[in-house]
């Protein structure tokens, strides 16, 4: 076994240099001919007198083997000169660090060889710090185990919150850090013979002589400390920390031995460590689990890991039950877990909470999401991994498991909006994912949870999972619905379903009665500023509008409210936007008033969140998105109309927004208002009134993104071979549960025949030659390059031949003069519906356009004569406008249109 400093002597032997002769520095006083100092003809004969081979020995190698380097012509060799000049030169008595001393002493910043750690009266002690060097350096010197440091290869998320955490603990314990650095653990300035200088002006050259002698030069001392360095054992810590990680052993010990009985001793924490249970206290606030928490966490299924659905109105807790089962699969069973939520905006924010416990516990934090996430992800041998992933990035990373042999690794897999898997293409992908897990792990537990499920048989059927459901709600919520003047109380027992409330009062004069019909600002006035207030429309643009207009009939008397935070609040957001800032946010925001929706960039909404959350916002306008996002409740939640665009409100939809009314823990009750016309009170008292939507799978209705897409993956993951083995896969799936009601005629198997046939003519799968004379059902699949090309991508299948045609045009002439060429290559295919060009304004952004960029305008087929007819009325092909909707994508962020700033930003960061 290699002693502590065996890595450190490799690493200094691994990075010899070329040596070079060093001009020696002339002694002070005059010397006659021939005549040298002792020490100069030392070294001169140590270089020249012949090299004897050296002996090695375990414990008393020589760490600079084969060459000195502090004889070289280096930092420490020019000190050591200054030091025999300083000291043979009789004008001193004392020392002192001349200017030339100085200089080095500069250059030592930048080469970080040598940095000055302390000073003492009469003494200045060195100590060389190879550990300063760049982050890459520091990678190919030193070996490090994965399993050795929590920081090493730690996520990106999670190594910023936890530089962030140490910075700050550093600060406060030690205000002095950064102006001084302590001794090795084994050396102190004691340690250090150190010849005081001499009081008398003139010294006799033997004395001089003989001090020399006995003294060590500073090149020896530092070698003799940087040997005994390498020689050290590693700091112990302190034994209060020792006892700390030994209890939390201990416990996590005993936790596994629990779990692994049938004892119903669940041990200090719900299996957890009491260390658990106080980082609950001290992150999040929590001392006790509500009723349902803790019956929830101590049904039998979960002991004898069955999969679990619950459910539970919004705001009751559903994440923390996640967390614990997450901490315990974590901690106890060493197993990697994988959190699947809807938005990336979630993804982040989870991040953000659960850092601190990886950091405090051990484990990692990776996020999947946008641009981020590595697939496969980094195997580890001991610390295990938390993956907190979108739905498609979820779905990426159960792919590359598959693939790699590896989807055992997962010990537990947590959907939150469960219900989402009845929701389009974003469903369909969530459906493919848990129909992989369920397919090829047998081990993995998959937890559930949502607040408006309706038909959970059918779930539990597909995940063969338990149900368990409450209706508690920490806060009361009250509905209610207005209509002209009247607000209404939403009440199922009574005869209408509502019963009448109260008047509006609000004084309204004519200018105001026509900006406002609604009576918004009356409705606002009545809970901002002390209070919080959403208000969901139903487009961004009607987020923008309502924003501006209720600041502007608000009195001034708002703007003095936490004015000094608005006004930093405003500088950080034009920081992140690049030094511009929406005209329309300039003037909200000294109100407490903001917009949020998706035309935002991540950065900007991040700002915005932590505003609204910390009360420096009153008041935000938003879309639907954010009923499922990010966690900001407010006292009271406004649904300006019954439609989201222009599809009238579902059940769930409406239950997710006016769940964001009360905060737990600050308002003792929450309020919904629903804003609704004449035209549509009986499709509200209808809403209201009826019970949840069921969930359906869409893997049939999303042909490309539900199940050729699966049926491709199957293929090129090697879990199908042909089309039996694809019908029983499917046989598995949520859409083969409901295939009678959703299919109607066609069985599974007519359904899976004909996808396995639109991909064989696609050039996506192929059938193998050796399968001539069998049967069809049993002839075998595999897939094309550009197959595995689209698998890899995750692509919408029915995008990928018109992109890979793009790319192969690209690459004939691809123009980099400047982004639009790539730009252009890299707007997702779906965003073209979004469009609804002016002609007369594209025309005019087309003229005003570069040679470059009109160069590339050419190769695409997007021509002036094209432009001008499209602007006159003329009729055109419709491929052609295809291609020339795409362009007004990157027009959008030049003219400022802050609806595709945030979708175009991100195509740009990814």
């Amino acid at each position: 076994m290699e002693g502590p400093g065996s890595g450190i002597r490799r690493r200094v032997s691994a990075r010899k240099r070329s040596r070079r002769s060093l001009g020696l520095t002339a002694p002070a006083g005059p010397l006659e001919p021939g005549q040298e100092p002792e020490g100069i003809e030392g070294r001169r004969q140590r270089r020249s007198g012949s090299p004897e081979p050296p002996e090695y020995d375990g414990s008393e190698e020589d760490m600079f083997d084969g060459y000195d380097s502090f004889a070289e012509n280096s930092f420490l060799a020019q000190v050591d000169d200054l030091e025999q000049k300083y000291m043979q030169s009789p004008e001193h008595g004392t020392i002192t660090i001349q200017p030339a001393f100085e200089e080095l002493c500069s250059k030592s910043t930048e080469t970080n060889e040598l940095t000055i750690i302390g000073t003492d009266s009469n003494l200045t002690v060195a100590q060389t710090r190879d550990y300063c060097c760049s982050p890459k350096t520091l990678q190919e010197d030193i070996p490090i185990e994965p399993g050795d440091d929590l920081l090493y290869d730690v996520p990106c998320s999670q190594a910023l919150y936890s530089e962030k955490t140490k910075n700050s603990t550093s600060d406060l314990k030690n205000p002095s850090a950064k102006e001084s650095y302590p001794l090795p653990s084994h050396q102190t300035l004691n340690d250090i013979p150190v010849k005081q200088p001499q009081e008398k002006k003139n010294v006799s050259p033997e004395r001089t002589e003989s001090d020399l002698s006995r003294r060590r030069s500073l090149k020896d001392r530092l070698k003799s400390a940087m040997t005994g360095n390498a020689k050290a054992q590693t700091p112990k810590f302190s034994k209060r920390e020792q006892l700390k990680e030994a209890i939390l052993s201990e416990e996590i010990n005993v936790a596994k031995k629990t779990m692994e009985s049938s004892s119903d001793d669940l041990g200090p924490f719900y299996s957890l460590p009491s260390k658990v249970r106080d980082l609950f206290v001290q992150y999040k606030g929590i001392k006790k689990l509500y009723d349902w928490q803790h019956t929830c966490l101590t049904l039998s299924c979960l002991q004898q890991r069955k999969n679990l659905i619950y459910s539970l109105p919004t705001s009751g807790g559903k994440t923390l039950v996640a967390e614990i089962l997450m901490l315990q699969e974590l901690l106890c069973r060493q197993k990697n877990v994988l959190m699947i939520l809807p938005y990336v905006a979630i993804v982040q924010e989870k991040i953000s909470s659960l850092s601190s416990f990886g950091v405090e516990l051990g484990f990692f934090v990776e996020e999947y999401a946008g641009s981020k996430g590595r697939f496969p992800p980094i195997k580890r041998r001991e610390k295990k991994s938390l993956y907190i992933a979108t739905i498609e990035k979820g779905h990426g990373l159960v792919n590359s498991l598959i693939e790699g042999g590896r989807i055992s690794e997962l010990g537990l897999v947590v959907v939150d909006e469960l219900h989402m898997i009845g929701e389009g293409s974003r469903g369909a992908i969530l459906e493919i994912t848990l129909a992989k897990i369920l397919y090829t792990s047998k081990t993995t537990q998959i937890i559930g949870m949502s607040a408006t499920l309706n038909n959970v048989e059918e779930l539990q059927e597909f995940l063969k999972a338990e149900y368990y459901t409450s209706k508690f709600r920490p806060v009361e919520l009250k509905e209610y619905l207005k209509i002209n003047d009247a607000i209404y109380e939403v009440d199922v027992k009574a005869e209408k379903g509502y019963t009448f409330s109260r008047l509006l009062k609000c004084k309204y004069s004519d200018h105001l009665k026509k900006m406002d019909p609604d009576h918004l600002v009356a409705l606002v006035t009545e809970v901002i500023p002390n209070y919080s207030c959403l208000v969901f429309c139903p487009t961004k643009k009607n987020c923008e509008n309502v924003a501006d207009m209720i600041c502007k009939f608000l009195k001034k008397d708002y703007l003095k409210h936490r004015e000094k935070e608005k006004c930093d609040f405003l500088k950080n957001l034009k920081n992140v936007s690049n030094g511009g800032l929406c005209p329309v946010l300039k003037r909200t925001v000294p109100f407490g008033i903001a917009y949020h929706h998706s035309g935002l960039t991540s950065d900007e909404r991040k700002i915005l969140e932590e505003a609204y959350a910390t009360g420096v916002l009153c008041l935000l306008t938003c879309t639907s998105t954010l009923a499922a996002g990010v966690n900001l409740p407010a006292r009271r939640v406004i649904l300006r109309a019954p439609y989201i665009a222009t599809q009238f409100l579902k059940r769930n939809q409406y239950q997710q927004m006016i769940g964001r009314a009360g905060r737990a823990g600050i308002d003792t009750v929450g309020e919904s208002i629903l804003i609704l016309q004449e035209k549509d009170k009986h499709l509200v008292l209808d809403l209201i009134n009826s019970p949840l939507e069921n969930c359906y799978s869409h893997l049939g209705q999303e042909i490309t993104k539900g199940i050729q897409s699966l049926l491709l993956s199957l293929i090129g993951l090697k879990i199908a071979r042909n089309l039996e083995g694809v019908h029983h896969f499917m046989c598995s799936t949520f859409f083969g549960i409901q295939q009678k009601s959703l299919s109607g005629e066609k069985s599974l198997w007519e359904v899976s025949q004909k996808a396995l046939a639109s991909l064989i003519e696609k050039g996506l799968l192929q059938r193998q030659s050796v399968c001539k004379n069998v049967e069809e059902s049993q002839c075998d699949l595999q897939i094309t390059k550009l197959g595995q090309a689209s698998l890899k991508g995750t692509l919408d299948l029915a995008y990928c031949g018109i992109l890979y045609k793009d790319l192969k045009k690209g690459l004939e002439g691809l123009v980099l003069e400047s982004c639009f060429h790539l730009i252009y290559l890299t707007t997702p295919y779906d965003m073209v519906s979004q469009c609804r060009p002016d002609w007369m304004i594209y025309l005019s952004r087309f003229n005003h356009l570069s040679s470059a960029e009109q160069k590339v305008a050419a190769i695409v087929g997007v021509s002036e004569s094209f432009i001008t007819k499209k602007a006159s009325g003329q009729a055109i092909k419709k491929s052609v406008f295809f291609w020339a909707s795409r362009w007004i994508e990157h027009w959008g962020l030049k003219s400022g249109r802050p609806e595709f700033k945030g979708d175009l930003r991100h195509i740009l960061t990814g």
